[in-house]
């Protein structure tokens, strides 16, 4: 909205040219949500406070967590909500694909504040929110019908761009859609698993973020993408916005979600954010670069899926000794600061990674 404005004032007064450009107002993008989150986050800490918005621990979980019971959680609406605030300030709201990330961000939101609120009526029973096959039925359905809506309006590209390879860039047709499907369903799930240390989750996911910021300025232009042989996507550049506005956001809420932590994000954080990023990696053709970008991730999503499988096939022993993988350095013994901050590197170190496979080809 503002960007119209502001740059339908450029042929009257100096300095408004400036709107026109990508990476300014990526940039003020982040300024902009990162400021919201910060100004209003006290306030949205009270309020949760007030309504006794509290997080509940598990009772076998690490026994550092017990501190942590009643710390408020359900902040990441404060995220959502700067997230779409400053994408819709900032972008080309013409631009399929801003509507295609900010509609998925939005019902997966919805879907975590349900779940989370779910959890709220049934306090007292750990983990006892949305049933499981409904809540993942409503991640398809808002996953497949905005990803559909976009193919049906703008048409896409099936092809798959592999990392590391010049050549190899099959055309799957229509199986594209659940494949795109199971990208933002694994990025928000991920992300959700992740989110089990103060600061753990949105540390990563501002550095993927910001990775796919580059990726998306990068797909949005003819002369990159052909240097580069990378997958030419017309429009995605504009999508810089939306994840910059991520970036700004997720900064904005580490200021409060740093140990010791004053507020958790919840589902409604973690289920918004995840696929949010997973949208992003699928608009840029950059979906299986997300597997590199995203290690961290899939190593705590994969923790859990190899303990639940292994402890049902040797019928009750586990691989680690607790899951996500976060959890197995807590029972070692390693304090919560180190293991945030080392997995932090691990996820620049990976980012930088996935960066340089744009030129390994």
């Amino acid at each position: 909205m503002l960007y119209k404005l502001f740059y339908g004032l450029h042929d009257s007064y100096v300095g408004f040219g400036v709107f026109r450009y990508l990476t300014f107002r990526a940039g003020i993008s982040m300024i902009s949500s990162f400021l919201i989150v910060v100004l209003l986050g006290p306030w949205v800490i009270r309020r949760l406070r007030e309504w006794k918005v509290g997080e509940v621990i598990r009772p076998d979980g690490p026994e550092g967590h017990k501190t942590k019971a009643g710390t408020p959680t359900m902040g990441g609406i404060l995220m959502l909500v700067s997230i779409l605030l400053t994408t819709f300030l900032w972008a080309d709201l013409k631009n399929i694909y801003i509507w295609t990330v900010s509609l998925i961000t939005l019902g997966f939101g919805l879907i975590g504040l349900w779940d989370d609120l779910w959890k709220l009526k049934t306090k007292g029973q750990v983990h006892k929110g949305m049933p499981g096959n409904l809540k993942f039925a409503l991640e398809i359905l808002v996953g497949l019908g905005v990803i559909l809506l976009m193919v049906h309006l703008n048409g896409y590209d099936f092809r798959l761009w592999a990392p590391f390879f010049k050549n190899v860039r099959p055309d799957i047709g229509y199986l594209y859609l659940p494949f795109a499907l199971i990208v933002v369903l694994a990025a928000s799930n991920a992300v959700n698993l992740t989110d089990g240390l103060d600061g753990l989750a949105v540390g990563p996911v501002v550095v993927v973020a910001l990775t796919y910021t580059i990726f998306a300025y990068i797909s949005g232009r003819a002369d990159f993408t052909k240097y580069l042989m990378l997958a030419y996507v017309p429009g995605s550049g504009e999508i810089c916005v939306f994840t910059g506005s991520i970036v700004g956001a997720g900064l904005g809420f580490l200021w409060f979600n740093a140990h010791p932590a004053e507020v958790f994000m919840g589902d409604v954080g973690s289920l918004a954010l995840g696929s949010g990023i997973g949208a992003a990696a699928v608009i840029t053709k950059q979906e299986l670069a997300l597997l590199i970008v995203g290690g961290l991730f899939v190593a705590e999503a994969l923790s859990v899926i190899l303990q639940v499988g292994y402890f049902k096939w040797s019928g009750g022993k586990r691989i680690f000794l607790m899951a996500p993988l976060h959890h197995h350095f807590e029972k070692k013994g390693w304090a919560e600061p180190k293991i945030i901050v080392r997995f932090w590197i691990i996820q620049i170190i990976l980012a930088l990674f996935a960066l340089s496979t744009m030129k390994l080809r």
